[in-house]
Order: structure tokens, then C-alpha cells, then sequence
């Protein structure tokens, strides 16, 4: 994906990068420089994804028109397929 910069030096992050990433008007984001370039995070994120007892529980918030129903019958017929060897 590339964007541009305005003349201001401002870049415009597509709507449905920000959407996946929770980011709205007002969202800090931290900059980190590396050799390769410049990475941009959000500047308070949790991890989607923790531990409670012996279960991984989603945190965050699913991207728009995601089927988790659909994930997960997905997920268990990989599995089984893995299982029987197939």
C-alpha cells in the first residue's frame, strides 16, 4: 500500500486499516524509526488477546461484518482434517 504526504507532512491512513486498528479522530499513535523506514502503532493498545485460567479470550473489537461463528466451524474442520490426516 503507499500513501502520500501532504504538503503539511500529514499522511491519511485508508478507513479500513483504521477500522481494523480502532483508530479514530483524536487516536495517538507513537512513532518508531527503524533502518527500514518509519513504524506507526497505536500509542494505548492492550493485546487482543489474554489469558484467563486456561482460555485465550478475544479483547478487542472484531472488524465490521467478521463472522466468528464462521471462523470457528472453520478452525475445527481444519483440525479434524489434521487429525484424520487428510
Amino acid at each position: 500500500m503507499t500513501l502520500k504526504i501532504d504538503k503539511a507532512g500529514r499522511v491519511i491512513l485508508p478507513k479500513p486499516v483504521r477500522d481494523r486498528l480502532g483508530l479514530h479522530a483524536g487516536s495517538d499513535l507513537e512513532i518508531q524509526e527503524t533502518t527500514d523506514g518509519v513504524v506507526l502503532r497505536p500509542a494505548d493498545r492492550r493485546p487482543s488477546m489474554v489469558k484467563k485460567g486456561s482460555f485465550w479470550v478475544h479483547t478487542g473489537e472484531l472488524p465490521p461484518g467478521y463472522d466468528i461463528l464462521k471462523a470457528i466451524d472453520e478452525d475445527r474442520e481444519e483440525r479434524m482434517r489434521k487429525a484424520w490426516g487428510l
